[in-house]
């Protein structure tokens, strides 16, 4: 097993199951920050051991300024004597970043989660001083989020390397998919934190060196989740596999007739914890496909009651 200690570089020693929290909405598409605070609640009381707000899950580039500012404030209100909250504050420009970095501080954050700028290509000098310009303006550690399916700009080795030689960066949430980066990124960097950013890559992620997982599924049945990450900590890798293999078919499930995080919000009304809808342009499921994903998720044994995913 590889040894699960994180990199040296990170002050929160950042591990285990780190939800990318999800912001309510009202049915008129006003955020409900009541309900999102409650949502942190919601994963934090079922075992996880960090939130991220204002992930991918959280909708953040259907935001304003405003709102993702008050969106954190209330999470870390309700949750930040807990667990780790580490928000996200990236933006396309280096402005907007650091504008929200210093607001996250401010209202006690514990760590930042900085996506690659977004929309226009970006090379190395100027990723290189956007990190750094983030990490000059607060005292709190810094996570690149790589996620270059969705900004169109992937992280070279290299540049991660030297980010991390600078200080600038104490972790990496990696959401490519693309194992040989993670594994090499891992083995270049020692000192840094790294979490898979995939529910199908959790159980592979940790194998490699990973110390948790951002998972999406665990907005949903956080109890599964953690589960697979303290079956791997305890050395029951079979139990790990097997719940990732739950994680798998969760994640599939989500899939059906829509976007992902469609199943994110809708599996969490048939839990009975209504977060209201999603922002357009994106949509909750269908009547039908809701029923599909009921179905689905009522042939795992467990995962909807929140039994954990025993058999």
């Amino acid at each position: 097993m590889v040894d699960q200690d994180p990199g040296a570089a990170d002050p929160l020693s950042l591990r285990g199951v780190v939800p990318p929290t999800v912001t309510a909405f009202h049915e008129d598409e006003s955020v409900d920050y009541d309900r999102t605070a409650d949502h942190a609640r919601f994963v934090v009381d079922r075992g996880v051991h960090g939130v991220f707000p204002l992930g991918t899950n959280g909708e953040f580039p259907l935001l304003s300024g405003d709102e993702r500012d008050r969106v954190v404030t209330a999470v870390v209100e309700e949750v930040g004597d807990e667990v780790p909250v580490i928000a996200g504050v990236g933006a396309p420009s280096t402005y907007r970043t650091v504008a929200h970095a210093e607001h996250a501080e401010s209202v006690g954050a514990d760590g930042l989660v900085v996506v690659t700028p977004y929309y226009y290509p970006l090379d190395r000098e100027g990723t290189l001083e956007h990190y750094r310009r983030v990490a000059d303006a607060v005292s709190l550690p810094v996570y690149v989020y790589h996620i270059p399916s969705k900004t169109g700009n992937e992280l070279p080795l290299e540049t991660l390397a030297e980010l991390a030689e600078r200080d600038v960066v104490v972790g990496v949430k990696d959401s490519s998919k693309d194992v040989p980066w993670l594994a090499q990124a891992i083995d270049r960097n020692p000192e840094l934190t790294f979490l898979a950013g995939s529910d199908s890559l959790i159980f592979t992620g940790l194998e490699i060196g990973c110390s948790g997982a951002v998972s999406a599924v665990a907005n949903a049945f956080p109890e599964l989740v953690v589960e697979c990450y303290e079956a791997f900590t305890d050395g029951d890798e079979d139990r790990a596999q097997e719940l990732q293999s739950t994680i798998f078919d969760v994640r599939d499930a989500f899939k059906t007739g829509g976007a992902y995080m469609s199943g994110v919000k809708t599996a969490l009304r048939m839990r009975e914890f209504d977060v209201g809808p999603l922002r357009s342009p994106l949509r909750l499921k269908d009547d039908d496909s809701a029923a599909e994903l009921r179905e689905r998720l009522a042939d795992l044994d467990g995962v909807l009651d929140g039994r954990d995913g025993s058999h």
